[in-house]
């Protein structure tokens, strides 16, 4: 193979993956005004229906009900077609976001001139399944709480 051919071949490769790529953009182009499309579709039948009412007994609200239809659809057209050359442009650009990790909050510790009292609760001395004595220490869970108490009268 010469080196004509070879450039030859890899400008053919390289315009079938760009072709590729439009392709992916104007389907997801496409899939987006599917939602805009079917509304405009549904205000155009509800235009149609009060065209044909209109010259049945005279209405004032289904007039300004079908002039206030047909501003609303030409709004809904003209944004659409905004709508299809904004997710054109940005599928031209694409940007990488970084992932978001939540942190936990963190508490802070009571202040050290607090009176403190501590309280330990016995673990069992048997198994109460079976009642066997051979228990072995898992763990310490070490927790501080906060109480109240209230100011005490005394009389002498």
């Amino acid at each position: 193979m010469d080196s004509g051919s070879q450039a030859l071949a890899e400008r053919v490769a390289t315009l079938e993956a760009a072709l590729a790529g439009a392709e992916a953009r104007a389907s997801a182009a496409e899939a987006r005004a599917t939602s805009g499309e079917a509304l405009i579709a549904h205000l155009k039948l509800e235009i149609q229906k009060l065209n044909r009412d209109r010259f049945g007994p005279p209405s004032e609200r289904s007039r300004r009900l079908l002039d206030q239809l047909e501003l609303q659809l030409e709004e809904l057209e003209a944004s659409a077609t905004e709508d299809e050359l904004m997710a054109e442009a940005a599928a031209a650009r694409t940007t990488t976001v970084a992932g978001f990790t939540r942190q936990r909050p963190s508490r802070k510790p009571f202040p050290e001139h607090l009176p403190r009292e501590r309280v330990v609760i016995a673990a069992p001395t048997s198994c109460p399944c079976c009642g066997g004595r051979r228990l072995s220490k898992l763990g310490e869970d070490v927790t501080e709480t906060l109480e109240v108490v209230p100011r005490s009268w005394k009389v002498i």
